[in-house]
This record gives C-alpha cells, structure tokens and sequence, in this order.
C-alpha cells in the first residue's frame, strides 16, 4: 500500500507538473516562431506561450531562448551578406519601379483603347455609309416602282371614270327612251 500524500505534496506535485507543461510550452512556441521565421523576442515568446514573463527569464528557458535569438541574427547576417535577402531600400525600389511601370502600363492599355475606338467608330462609319448608299439606291428604285404604279392606277382610274359616265349616259339614255316608249304606247291610237 501506498502512503497517503498530504495536501503539500499533492499541491508540490501539482505545481511541478504545471511547471513542466509551461516550461514545454515555451519551447514548442520557441521552435514554432523559428520555424515561421518570426522575431523571437523574450516578450513575444511570453505572450505567445500565455506565460509570464518571469518564467522566460528563469534558468533554463533563457538559455533556450538566447540560443533560438542568436541563430536567427546569424542567418539574418548571412542572409544579408550573402545577398539572398533584400533591403528594405532594395524593395522600396522594387516596389518604386514596379508602380512606374504598372503607371506605364495602364497609360499604354488606356492608349491603345482609345486606337481601337476610333479605328471602330470608323470601320462603323464607313460600313454605314456604304450600307446608306445600298438602302437609298433600294428606296429610290422602290420609289420609281411606285410612282410608275400610280401613274398606271391614275391613267386606270381615268379610263374607268369614262367608261362609268359613258355607261351612266347610257342607262340615262335608256330610261329616256324606255319613258318615251311607254308614253307612245299609252296613248290611244
């Protein structure tokens, strides 16, 4: 059987297991932040653990984490020296030239439209002028056709009107004639 523990080895057993898992903490965030290539600074590594600061300044985790900072301005110094990193006035004028030219661009893409407009509004123009040439020579021979069609109606019209008061002189004739008849044959002999 085992002994009964007293509430201070309980609450001592329970502090270093805490103590264990912060101090595993710090160093999975260390590693993390090497890993991702961000800053590693005491106080970031504090707030990214959810620690308190004392813990990354006490034996152990200082080490560690003066080790993690002191590669990283190595690498950071043979990057620089070796020229695999830029400056940050090297991207500045990257990012200067790369405005300057995005400007030269847009004022060329801007040009050019206004080219194919106009080179558009004139094949339009044109097209439509000739396309009114046709469409005005289709009206006027449409035209021609039915003038020459009214003329023939007009010149029928007329021969009809004749033929209709010749043939109401003749039915005016006919009862004349007709009245007379009947007169003459009323009449005693």
């Amino acid at each position: 059987m085992t002994a009964a523990r007293t509430p201070a080895q309980v609450l001592l057993e329970s502090r270093q297991r805490d103590s264990q898992e912060k101090r595993a903490r710090v160093i999975s965030t260390v590693d993390a932040m090497k890993a991702k290539g961000e800053t590693i600074t005491f106080l970031g590594v504090a707030r990214a653990a959810s620690v308190s600061n004392w813990l990354v300044y006490s034996a152990g985790m200082r080490e560690h984490i003066e080790k993690a900072r002191m590669g990283q301005a190595a690498t950071k110094a043979r990057e620089k020296t070796s020229g695999s990193r830029a400056s940050a006035a090297s991207l500045a004028t990257d990012l200067e030239l790369a405005r300057a030219e995005l400007a030269a661009v847009r004022e060329e893409r801007d040009r050019l439209k206004d080219a194919v407009q106009r080179h558009l509004g004139q094949q339009l123009h044109q097209t439509g002028a000739k396309e009114l040439a046709v469409r005005i020579n289709e009206l006027q021979e449409t035209n021609k056709d039915l003038e020459k069609r009214l003329a023939d109606s007009e010149a029928d019209r007329r021969g009809l009107q004749a033929a209709l008061q010749e043939a109401q002189d003749d039915l005016i004739a006919a009862r004349e004639a007709l009245r007379n008849m009947m007169r003459d044959q009323n009449r005693p002999s």
